[in-house]
């Protein structure tokens, strides 16, 4: 069987584009997440595609009582194990595909999706939303304009050379009506803008 791609991408290489001046999406992500984590009355939290761990230093442990990393790699889930050992005791990573096994996933009050379901597609990212069976999912999304290409240039771009066969176009209206499918109502949606023409747009939703 045909190894997912982002299971071949370097986490150096991941990292090094998404934070690059010209790109900013880890950063900007990062801004973003504080305010996912900081929202809602939860005490259980499951981050979809967890990478490095991005983010992470914004878990309130007086808050949360479990955080579940879920990620396809399982090199990336071992660096936020390590980056992050004062989370030792609440942060939980599992190496699962979401493409072919969301049965294993445990049950969680928030859902995040960052910069994910491009990958997945909506179908299966409604699959994932009803077996962790979340009271909210917070999602974001990639904007493109018409005349940027998907992946930035960087020159870190062969890195994701094969992360068409997976890639999926998002439109904001498109998700939220498959959301809505699944008994998910839209509560909220922030943007920001990113140096190249790009917009990462966070759209929340609630059981």
């Amino acid at each position: 069987m045909k190894k997912n791609p982002w299971e071949d991408i370097p986490l150096s290489d991941y990292e090094a584009h998404m934070s690059l001046d010209s790109v900013m999406q880890l950063q900007g992500m990062n801004q973003m997440m504080r305010g996912q984590l900081d929202s809602y009355p939860v005490q259980t939290v499951m981050i979809l595609g967890i990478a490095g761990g991005n983010g992470l230093e914004h878990i309130d442990k007086q808050k949360y009582r479990r955080v579940f990393g879920i990620d396809i790699n399982p090199e990336y889930l071992a660096a936020a194990k390590e980056r992050y050992p004062e989370l030792s005791d609440v942060l939980e990573c599992l190496c699962i595909d979401l493409t072919s096994e969301p049965e294993k996933l445990p049950n969680a009050e928030l859902l995040i999706a960052n910069l994910l379901i491009e990958y997945i597609g909506y179908e299966c990212f409604q699959k994932v939303v009803e077996q962790v069976s979340p009271k909210y999912v917070s999602c974001m999304i990639q904007i493109n304009t018409n005349e940027t290409q998907w992946v930035s240039d960087s020159p870190y771009l062969h890195a994701f050379d094969r992360l068409d066969e997976v890639h999926h176009q998002m439109e904001e209206d498109s998700l939220i009506a498959s959301m809505e499918n699944i008994q998910y109502h839209l509560i909220t949606k922030k943007e920001q803008t990113l140096p190249n023409g790009k917009k990462l747009l966070q759209i929340d939703f609630e059981l």
